[in-house]
């Protein structure tokens, strides 16, 4: 069975914890699906070395996990990057997709 999150807070502590949930999932071979909206957008993209605190390194892991794990896949709301001026070729070059919100069918697949 599929878990999906919507991923919609800029606040680390939420993002961290579905991140969590989504990286959990799929470590432990559930497929795990994650949609980063609006306010998930900008957090998700940033490309800045993490702070020295350890919350923040753990959260700058995470994302680098839930990248790389294959039955993890991350979307990104396509009008979250317009809106945020951000090019679907760069978001795409940081979280592998972009999908409107119609066409979120392949977003369980």
């Amino acid at each position: 069975m599929v878990i999906a999150a919507i991923l919609e807070s800029g606040q680390p502590e939420r993002l961290y914890t579905g991140l969590s949930l989504l990286v959990s999932a799929a470590a432990e071979g559930r497929p795990a699906r994650g949609l980063v909206s609006f306010g998930a957008l900008a957090p998700m993209l940033d490309e800045a070395p993490p702070g020295e605190d350890t919350f923040s390194r753990s959260l700058h892991e995470l994302r680098a996990t839930a990248r790389e794990l294959e039955d993890c896949r991350l979307w990104a709301c396509a009008a979250a990057g317009e809106l945020r001026g951000t090019s679907a070729e760069a978001v795409e070059a940081r979280l592998g997709r972009v999908a409107w919100t119609p066409r979120l069918r392949a977003f369980l697949h």
